[in-house]
Formats: structure tokens, C-alpha cells, sequence
């Protein structure tokens, strides 16, 4: 086996750090990362020919009938896990990529569904997606609290330190961990609401950002699952506190440069940055179910809490959907463009792929880009935004996935099979929510009707 075959690297590590185990990592069409381990000992089997497992029971994967699966590792994805025992027995992980008996990639893998969108993008001249994710997430107590309302771990506000941040000795914790694996930290700080906090993650590929993700989200709940607290990345835990988010910075790179910027002035938006952002704004809402894909997900899009609700876009303006801030540049140089509707319970791989196929879609098709709306748009009415040709997102995930059912673009960047199984499953999440009984109608209407 050649050096250079990243293979071997993989078993020169496992080999130097006595690894043991190593855990097969994937996720359904939901986001929930899936795993199992394989001793050692098989590596060269998994890489050759990928180790056989029944995707019967996973939501989203086929049918008993079709149930036999293939996961292949891809070795440029392995690292230590540094939560686990070191030394003797040490334990390893790789994720994978989704095949059907045979070796074909299988449709319904969220991996996949990304792989294929960088591919149409490729084959428009752009060797990569770069994307930069913002991280919010909260600390509680318990995952079930007693009284129903969620404990918080102190009371701070955005950048607080000193005792008001409870959770800072955690966070630096996490953030020497994800460094262990590879995974680079740009920043981290206390966010808005009481026991919120922010990572954000340096630059990276789409593909790779999206494994960092899923890494991300493992490596916080493990870390305070330590000290016995539970760490969510639920969007809307606490009412009447700021949700929690998922900014994306993204560029596309092209011939090596930033494609977002004019050659001659890296400080202006190119025709192809202004095209991406005009699809993007343009499909912004059939996307919905892949960006915000739970019910929670719509009490976090609602006007005053600093989340996005209307499809603008503007340079200074955080009430628009994305953002092109002149004062910040890219690691690439120039401009990036902010998506600012994302929170971080999505599946990254289907987010991405979709906000990825919705700007190339205003690249190959010409979308014009309106003019960027620089006022506050939470203090305008609907009735003036309406004048204003300014749509809003959807308000429900019922509306979300019914405005999703009828897109091209949708269906184009899930495949058929993925499109009709995310379709069924909201729905009928969409169903279970809306006929029960909360305990707001007990005790506003329940004394009184």
C-alpha cells in the first residue's frame, strides 16, 4: 500500500496508539449520529470492502425488505476519541459513507445527499463550498427537569464571564477535545440567553464542516454530560429567550480565490456571490424543513429574539436572512455571505446541500439580487413588507413542509427516496404536534370555556 493512500496513515495510528476499537460513525435522514464498533482487526476488511449492517430500524433508511446496508470508512475522517480510555485499548473513529450491496452509494444517506451537491458544483467550475459555522447550544441541570421548565446554570448575557459563566471551564474542556480530533475552534463565548454559549468553528469544506458538526454537537453533550449537567442544541428551549442558532459563513472557491468578491475589489459582492445569494433567497423558504426541520424549530423563527424571519438581504442589517458584512473577510480573502437561518439541530449534510444547491441554482439560472434592506425589518409592518416584495419564512413546519412538497429544488438535492421518507416522517411529527393539548389551552381556556 502506497504512503500516500490515506489508509495507511490509518492503520500507522491505530498501530502507535494502540487503538483497539474503532467506531463506525453515520447518521439517518434525521441528523442522529449511528454507530458501532469493529475491533481493530478488521480495518483491512472495512476498507476494502465495508462492513454489513441491517438499516431496517433507522429512521429513514429502507424497508425490512431492502434493509441490507454497506458502511464504508472514510479514512480521512479518523481520530481518537478523546473522552474514551487511552492507552491499551484506545478507541478510534471513522464516519462513513452509505453503500447498497454492490458498492453504489446509497441514496438515502445524508453524506451522500451533500457529495452529490458539491459534485454539480464542481462541474460548474467551483472546487469547493467553504462554510464556517456559529454554534449555539444551552447547559441545563437535567434533560427532564421537575417542574417542566428546563434549570438553567447561571443567569449571564452575551461575552459574560467571571461566576456568571458557569459553564467556561466545560467549554475550554470541549474545545481541547474537538482540537485533539482535528477539529479547529475559532472562538467560543457565553451567548444571550442565560446558560447559552456559542463555538465557532474555523473554516472547512462542506463535507467536512458537516462531520465537524456532528462532532461538535457529541463532543458538548460529553463533556457536560461529565459534570452532570445536559447540554441541548434544541432551537427554542426556554420561551422568551433568544433560540439557538446555526450561522453559516460560506464562500465558494474557485481557480483557488474566493468567488464572492469583484477581482479588482476583494471588498465588493461578484456577480456569481451576488447570484448564489439571490437563489438562496429566492428558495429560502421550500428549503425550510432541512435548515430548521423540527416543530421547535419554528418558535426560534418569530420576530424581537435576533432570529431571521424575512427573506432580505443587507450588509449591517441582523433581521435580514443573510448578511454580506463589509467589515469581516473569509479566511479566502474578501467577503463571506452569513445564512443566519439555520439552528443546530438540522442534519448539516441535507442543510448544506441544500443552501449549496439553492445558490448554485441563481448562478446557472441568472437570479437577480434585490437591493439590501439596511432598516430593521422587525419594525416594519406586513403590510409594508408586502409592499415591499418581502416574503417571510414559513411560521410552522406544517407550512414548511407543505411549501418543501411542492419544490423541484428539493427533490432535485434529496433524490426521490430521501425526499419521500423526510416528506413522511414531518409530516407526521407535523400531526403528532398539532392535536395534542398543551398545558397553555389548559390554563387559558380550560377555567373560562
Amino acid at each position: 500500500m502506497a504512503d500516500s493512500d490515506p489508509r495507511s496513515k490509518v492503520f500507522d495510528l491505530v498501530e502507535e496508539h494502540d487503538v483497539r476499537f474503532i467506531r463506525l460513525w453515520f447518521t439517518d435522514i434525521l441528523g442522529s449520529l449511528k454507530s458501532f464498533s469493529i475491533n481493530a482487526s478488521e480495518l483491512g476488511r472495512a476498507f476494502d470492502s465495508g462492513i454489513p449492517f441491517d438499516g431496517a430500524s433507522l429512521t429513514g433508511f429502507n424497508a425490512v425488505e431492502e434493509s441490507a446496508m454497506v458502511a464504508r470508512p472514510d479514512p480521512s475522517t479518523f481520530s481518537l476519541i478523546p473522552w474514551r480510555p487511552g492507552g491499551e485499548d484506545a478507541v478510534a473513529r471513522m464516519f462513513c459513507d452509505i453503500e447498497v450491496p454492490g458498492g453504489h452509494p446509497y441514496e438515502g444517506d445524508p453524506r451522500s445527499v451533500l457529495k452529490r451537491a458539491l459534485a454539480r458544483a464542481r462541474e460548474m467550475g467551483f472546487e469547493d463550498f467553504q462554510v464556517a459555522p456559529e454554534l449555539e447550544f444551552f447547559y441545563f441541570r437535567s434533560a427532564r427537569p421537575e417542574n417542566g421548565v428546563p434549570e438553567v446554570l447561571d443567569e449571564g448575557g452575551y461575552f459574560d464571564l467571571t461566576t456568571l459563566d458557569a459553564g467556561s471551564d466545560v467549554r475550554r474542556a470541549t474545545v481541547l477535545a474537538l482540537e485533539q480530533m482535528g477539529i479547529e475552534v475559532a472562538s467560543t463565548h457565553h451567548e444571550a440567553g442565560p446558560s447559552q454559549h456559542e463555538l465557532d468553528l474555523k473554516a472547512a469544506g462542506a463535507l467536512e464542516c458537516a462531520d465537524d458538526c456532528m462532532t461538535a454537537r457529541i463532543v458538548v453533550k460529553e463533556y457536560a454530560l461529565e459534570q452532570g449537567w445536559h447540554a441541548t442544541f434544541m432551537p427554542k428551549p426556554i420561551g422568551g429567550a433568544n433560540g439557538s442558532g446555526m450561522h453559516l459563513h460560506q464562500v465558494l472557491i474557485k481557480d483557488g480565490e474566493n468567488a464572492f468578491c469583484e477581482a479588482d475589489d476583494p471588498g465588493r459582492l461578484s456577480p456569481v456571490g451576488r447570484a448564489f445569494i439571490a437563489g438562496q433567497l429566492r428558495h429560502a423558504a421550500e428549503l425550510a424543513p432541512l435548515y430548521a426541520q423540527w416543530v421547535n424549530s419554528y418558535k426560534r423563527l418569530v420576530p424581537g429574539f435576533e432570529a431571521p424571519v424575512y427573506m432580505s438581504w443587507s450588509h449591517r442589517n441582523r433581521s435580514s436572512l443573510i448578511r454580506v458584512p463589509r467589515h469581516v473577510e473569509s479566511e479566502q480573502g474578501g467577503l463571506n455571505a452569513e445564512i443566519r437561518c439555520p439552528d443546530p439541530a438540522c442534519n448539516p449534510y441535507l442543510c448544506f446541500a441544500g443552501i449549496l444547491q439553492a445558490g448554485l441554482e441563481g448562478i446557472e439560472k441568472g437570479y437577480e439580487l434585490p437591493d439590501p434592506m439596511e432598516e430593521n425589518l422587525y419594525h416594519v409592518s406586513p403590510e409594508q413588507m408586502a409592499g415591499m416584495g418581502i416574503e417571510q419564512l414559513p411560521e410552522t413546519l406544517g407550512e414548511a413542509v407543505e411549501r418543501a412538497v411542492d419544490s423541484e429544488l428539493v427533490l432535485r438535492t434529496l433524490g426521490e427516496h430521501t425526499f419521500t421518507r423526510l416528506i413522511e416522517i414531518k409530516r407526521r411529527e407535523w400531526d403528532e404536534y398539532r392535536v395534542k393539548v398543551t398545558p397553555y389551552e389548559l390554563e387559558a381556556f380550560l377555567p373560562i370555556l
